[in-house]
């Protein structure tokens, strides 16, 4: 198998970047991280090098790339698969998959107004009309996830997965905000 490298922003505000370095990281899936300081020329420069969409993240594997988050994770989840990257019972892994996907594509409210930034506060600034509602929503996902699927360790499904890896993130949005 050829190489893999990930391209990522800085792990302090790129959310996206975060999660599949968390991901591949936590599961021990060897990579190379290449981290290109966010908006700066530097950045604009050496992107268009790396990700067809001039974004981070992106994941290399020889000319190969494919530029989006999630595609990440289940990329290298397919290649790595006795990894535990979802459930193993079908059901709770379709589960799991609407969970992150729930979060990749939902809570547009919380994202705009309480972005992730790991070494600073807002306290309450950021609670915008309908950011309380992602939070409620969020929330009674994870007490969900824990009290039905999780019992068998720390996290949502139990073990360490893709779910939590999309989730990771949104403890810095709720500190920050």
């Amino acid at each position: 198998m050829l190489p893999l490298t990930l391209i990522i922003g800085n792990k302090n505000y790129s959310s996206w970047s975060l999660r599949p370095w968390l991901a591949m990281h936590q599961i021990a899936v060897p990579f190379t991280e290449i981290r290109l300081p966010l908006d700066t020329p530097e950045f604009h420069a050496q992107i268009e090098h790396y990700s067809p969409s001039r974004r981070v993240p992106a994941l290399r594997q020889g000319d190969w790339v494919i530029w989006e988050s999630l595609a990440i994770c289940e990329y290298v989840a397919e290649l790595f698969p006795d990894r535990p990257w979802y459930p193993a019972d079908p059901q709770v892994r379709a589960i799991a998959r609407a969970v992150s996907h729930e979060m990749h594509a939902g809570f547009a409210k919380l994202r705009t107004h309480m972005p992730m930034d790991v070494r600073s506060r807002y306290p309450g600034k950021g609670r915008a009309p309908g950011v309380q509602a992602d939070i409620d929503r969020i929330t009674s996902l994870w007490r969900e996830c824990r009290s039905t699927y999780g019992s068998e360790g720390e996290f949502l499904f139990g073990g360490f997965g893709i779910a939590d890896a999309m989730y990771a993130p949104v403890v810095q949005h709720f500190l920050a905000g």
